[in-house]
């Protein structure tokens, strides 16, 4: 579609593509955000947070090192290209790893780490790019962890305010909760830039509390963000595509080879071993985190900010940034499959995961829950008795195969069934509990230890 295609479409304004990549990183933050489970990752949360830090900081030194050695570029420019790079992009970390059956530790880590490390990345960016000489590096430390801590403080107080509100109070239309729930993380964002914070970590914080809220109609809000995201990152890459040209990349092929070369075999796993070396990772764990730093769309468009600043060469690094971007994610994404299973690190025998969704009963002051129970569930074969559920709480119908009928306590429950049950606002949480308790035990759940903890 660009200038060198057969669209012969001429597009070179950085600033637009600057001002949409934003607008699109914020629509993918969100649907992270909205889809990460708190449960698996706040036992990796402190690991995690290490690693989009101290692990950023290892990258930047060691991929700008390479640059500037190796490849003969200037300090700034190399420095620049150290933090562009260094940021796991968080819409092929998200779509990749939730297709590839790892452990919830490793899974938690890399989502985590794609979440936060765009926020200091950012900083850094915009640090190196700022005219004039970088001085006074504890200054610039100072000021990310300021601009990270409001911004954490910000996405905190919009999201629990915001869970709160859509809990107890009913829109008049279900269609709304969705848009309100995207409305509230766009919030986020804003709040945090405006109180000179991390307006990208405010936005997933805020999305990962509504996220995990059980909002009522839980489903459709996730569907609605995912649909959202993916036309966020479609937009985004048109656009980049755009401001490509092609015919001037010839010269930055081999220089991108080699900084990627140095980023992926060097400064990533470098990282990610300095990093998770206090919290004891297994190595094989360790190996995959090091493969598994994806890169995307998210330092392509970290590449304009130089050329909006007007920094020297700025569209050579640009040029260099979307050449090792795309050479290495069409090397990493695909692997990362076969590495998981070389390295042993598969979960094929999880039970799946219930999916339910939440409708408010404003009169009956409590919720119709509508429970789906999926290929792999141990609620299979479990009569619904046995499911003791708290009182307060019942099946009241069950759909399978296109027919509903009222259950009784000895009817067995299946594979592909649906059920519809109602309890009261004092037990829903635990009703819903005790079903995914069941759907990961069976019935003997409550003798096994599961405890069926909240999982979206």
């Amino acid at each position: 579609m660009g200038q060198d295609g057969i669209g012969g479409i001429h597009f070179n304004s950085a600033e637009v593509t600057q001002v949409m990549g934003y607008a699109a990183l914020v629509v993918i933050l969100a649907e992270g955000g909205l889809g990460t489970k708190w449960n698996q990752i706040r036992p990796v949360l402190s690991s995690a947070s290490v690693l989009a830090t101290v692990g950023v900081a290892i990258s930047v030194g060691v991929t700008a090192a390479g640059a500037h050695y190796l490849v003969g570029l200037e300090w700034r420019q190399a420095l620049i290209i150290g933090a562009v790079v260094s940021s796991t992009d968080a819409a092929a970390v998200f779509s990749v790893l939730r297709r590839i059956p790892l452990p919830a530790r490793v899974t938690g880590t890399l989502e985590a780490e794609s979440g936060f490390n765009d926020a200091p990345v950012v900083i850094l960016v915009v640090a190196f790019s700022t005219a004039g000489p970088v001085e006074h590096w504890y200054l610039l430390l100072g000021e990310i962890a300021l601009e990270l801590a409001i911004g954490a403080a910000v996405g905190l107080a919009v999201g629990w305010i915001g869970a709160w509100g859509l809990r107890h109070v009913a829109l008049p239309a279900s269609g709304l909760y969705p848009i309100a729930v995207m409305a509230i993380a766009v919030t986020a964002y804003a709040a945090g830039a405006l109180a000179h914070g991390s307006g990208f970590l405010a936005v997933y914080l805020a999305s990962m509390l509504l996220g995990n809220a059980k909002l009522p109609h839980w489903p459709a809000t996730r569907g609605f963000a995912e649909g959202l995201g993916w036309i966020a990152q479609i937009g985004m890459f048109v656009v980049l595509g755009l401001l490509v040209t092609p015919h001037e990349l010839g010269d930055d092929v081999w220089p991108a080879l080699v900084i990627g070369l140095v980023l992926t075999m060097v400064a990533r796993p470098l990282s990610v071993v300095g990093s998770l070396a206090p919290f004891r990772v297994p190595w094989r764990e360790q190996a995959l985190m090091s493969w598994a730093g994806l890169r995307g769309a998210v330092p392509i468009i970290l590449a304009t900010i130089p050329m909006v600043n007007g920094v020297d060469a700025s569209r050579r690094i640009f040029n260099i940034v979307f050449v090792l971007v795309v050479v290495y994610t069409l090397v990493q994404g695909p692997t990362l499959p076969w590495l998981g299973r070389a390295l042993r690190l598969g979960e094929q025998g999880e039970a799946a995961d219930l999916g339910i969704e939440s409708a408010p009963l404003e009169r009956l002051q409590g919720h119709l829950l509508s429970v789906s129970i999926p290929e792999g569930s141990r609620m299979h074969g479990v009569e619904v008795s046995e499911l003791r559920l708290p009182p307060g709480a019942a099946v009241t119908l069950v759909v399978r195969e296109e027919k509903s009928f009222v259950p009784l306590p000895t009817t067995v429950l299946r594979r592909g069934d649906e059920l519809l049950v109602v309890a009261t606002d004092p037990v829903r949480d635990a009703a819903e509990r005790r079903l995914r308790a069941v759907a990961h035990g069976g019935k003997l759940a409550g003798w096994l230890g599961t405890d069926g903890g909240s999982s979206r």
